[in-house]
């Protein structure tokens, strides 16, 4: 299968090169050149049967196939081990106030940025030996809170890489930053910088884009990959658990096979969304994908009205790894729905010079699959007490965006049961849940907050214990100052 950029027709590798570049030297993203074939109506039922594995492996075949059987078997094996707290990887839950949650937070970091981060770095290395690249991969990425974690835990002591984390100083979680802090070390570094995420991630961009800055890189002996979804072994892995959350329902006698599910998908960066959309056009019976956002609301604006402005205010909020006013994943969708290099290239040029571009009406026309709704912080602590109270279970503030677009939706569309992606533990939040579920202020942020919380419930997840008493210091830098920061690392 080859991979071809989003932004013009002069960019086409194989899935390996892609992984190995995460970005396309136009700057587009790397998407298949012709999409798999979608499974049979057969083989789709035979899917349903598969433990996680085994339908990772079916799943991921479809779309890297200059890796081996074999090499897949590997990856996958290493990627869904023992480093899970739940053997299922991804387990749905009962039906919790109206709707099902499949959970997504069971891996070493408690966030679903680990079904894929600990596929990629496998991915990456396979990738390596096929092409016989002899570089250290310096993987270089913006975090709006847990892909940092996730990344650096994934890539830790991987040979021939070094893992440069920049995130938004006092824009992250302060237990995401705790973890960050403790993961921070050996072959992987975390930045923050002044500024929000939307500013690290453009300059991380500008950096990849840079041909002279990746000339003297090449010189010294590195290249550049990203640990982001930009890269499209970031975001493959994330199609299985569609598949995986729709067989658990079929098998439980939920629904039938062929009957149609509705996603609620909490987005920032259109990453996760996007890959139910792929497996959408593999073949699995998706209704509805709903893209819920929080009070950055500038994606439920673009389904709406085809309009996509981020000339607005840039607001903190208390689901931070959804505070993004730039989705770049949304390229991907747009060059599906055009296959026109040309037209995305013009539409991301907009978008840089004027902060906004309008679909054209051939174009909107096509995004039927997806709703799209908001949360705002009080709606979002309002549905983490809505779920608690009537099903005494416990969703953070990202999931709860999602449960709540989610519960509204069922006014509309009753028919269909409604999977919410809960993309991550409530304990990694801990100053809002315990704020919704008690009604009472945490003494301090922090590690006081989850003490509080993990009284509450008693319960404390086991991946959380490793960062308790860590103290790290932070480094804080000014976003221009992030191509320096990069070579001083490396020693450049």
């Amino acid at each position: 299968m080859i991979y071809r950029s989003t932004r013009s027709n002069d960019w086409q590798v194989s899935a390996a090169q892609a992984i190995i570049q995460g970005l396309a030297p136009d700057g587009g993203l790397f998407v298949p050149a012709e999409f798999p074939s979608a499974f049979a109506e057969g083989e789709l039922k035979d899917l349903f049967n598969l433990s996680y594995q085994e339908l990772a492996e079916k799943v991921l075949s479809r779309f890297l196939t200059d890796y081996s059987p074999e090499q897949l078997h590997e990856i996958v094996k290493g990627a869904y081990g023992d480093q899970w707290d739940d053997d299922r990887i991804a387990p749905v839950s009962e039906e919790r106030g109206g709707n099902y949650f499949l959970e997504l937070f069971h891996g070493p970091t408690l966030a679903f940025k680990d079904i894929a981060l600990q596929c990629l770095p496998r991915l990456m290395k396979t990738a390596l030996e096929i092409q016989k690249d002899s570089h250290e991969i310096v993987i270089l990425t913006a975090t709006s809170g847990d892909t940092g974690t996730a990344a650096m835990r994934g890539f830790n002591q991987l040979e021939k890489t070094r893992v440069i984390v920049f995130y938004p100083y006092q824009g992250v979680a302060p237990i995401q930053l705790k973890q960050m802090l403790s993961e921070s070390g050996g072959n992987t570094v975390a930045i923050a910088v002044k500024g929000n995420f939307d500013q690290a991630q453009t300059n991380v961009k500008r950096i990849f884009s840079d041909k002279e800055f990746g000339a003297e890189l090449n010189e010294h002996g590195f290249a550049f990959s990203s640990a982001n979804s930009m890269n499209v072994g970031r975001l493959l892995p994330q199609v299985v658990y569609y598949f995986y959350a729709y067989g658990q329902l079929v098998k439980r006698q939920v629904i039938q096979a062929g009957e149609l599910v509705n996603f609620s998908v909490p987005t920032g960066n259109f990453g996760d969304i996007l890959a139910g959309y792929y497996a959408k056009k593999l073949g699995l019976p998706v209704g509805k994908l709903i893209c819920a956002s929080n009070k950055n609301n500038v994606l439920t604006e673009f389904f709406k009205t085809g309009i996509y402005n981020k000339n607005r205010e840039f607001y903190v909020t208390n689901s931070p790894s959804m505070d993004i006013l730039v989705s770049s994943n949304l390229e991907r969708l747009l060059f599906d729905i055009c296959q026109d290099p040309a037209t995305v290239k013009g539409l991301m040029a907009e978008l840089n010079e004027k902060g906004r571009y309008q679909l054209p009406k051939a174009m909107y026309e096509k995004l039927g699959t997806f709703a799209a709704d908001f949360a705002t912080p009080a709606e979002i602590e309002g549905e983490i007490k809505r779920v608690y109270a009537t099903s005494g279970y416990v969703i953070d503030p990202h999931t709860a965006v999602a449960s709540l677009a989610a519960h509204r939706f069922k006014k509309q569309d009753g028919a269909h049961p409604t999977v919410v992606l809960s993309t991550a533990s409530p304990y990694k939040f801990p100053e809002t849940v315990y704020h919704a579920i008690s009604g009472l202020e945490v003494k301090r942020a922090g590690m006081p907050a989850l003490k509080q919380l993990t009284d509450f419930t008693h319960y404390l997840p086991k991946s959380i214990e490793k960062f308790l008493g860590h103290t790290g210091a932070e480094t804080v830098i000014e976003a221009s100052d992030m191509p320096a920061e990069v070579k001083r690392i490396l020693g450049i």
